[in-house]
């Protein structure tokens, strides 16, 4: 399944760079998706360059019976951005001992005074009769997750910290 998904900040690409370079940001993300638990590691290398990991615990209890069969009570989901400067980078996201693979792009583009970020995926969730059904609920939490994040990230922006 490809998926896009795109959110616009007030702010300049190299003022979200900035944010989302922020450890204590990406913990707030995690905390307002409401996570079990979450452990948040940024290496920034030279130019813009950094790697992002967000490993985190997620409750599942909002999902269908079908799907916490896969997933059980919770699922760890483990984040891994790598971007090359403060345009963009690949991100892929893994579910530790899942059947689910995502992959694809991360960018950051000047948009009039602001900035829109696009996350372009592929999610493939490798099993027979349902796994379409599993690659739009893997979707439809990646959107929710980035949604929060967003909400978290323009009020971060107005200096709401």
């Amino acid at each position: 399944m490809r998926f896009h998904h795109a959110l616009t900040y007030d702010a300049a690409p190299a003022e979200v760079h900035q944010m989302l370079a922020t450890p204590a940001f990406r913990e707030a993300a995690c905390a307002a998706q409401d996570v079990v638990s979450a452990e948040v590691s940024i290496e920034s290398g030279a130019d813009g360059a950094m790697t992002v990991v967000v490993d985190q615990v997620q409750r599942t209890d909002d999902l269908p019976s079908f799907a916490r069969k896969f997933a059980g009570s919770t699922t760890r989901a483990v984040q891994k951005e790598q971007w090359s400067g403060p345009e963009g980078g690949t991100l892929a996201i893994e579910a530790p001992g899942s059947p689910a693979t995502i992959r694809g792009s991360i960018t950051l583009a000047p948009s009039g005074s602001g900035t829109v970020e696009t996350v372009e995926l592929d999610i493939k969730v490798s099993v027979p009769l349902i796994g379409g059904k599993l690659e739009k609920l893997l979707a439809d939490r990646i959107i929710a997750g980035m949604d929060a994040e967003h909400r978290v990230g323009t009020a971060w922006l107005k200096g709401d910290r």
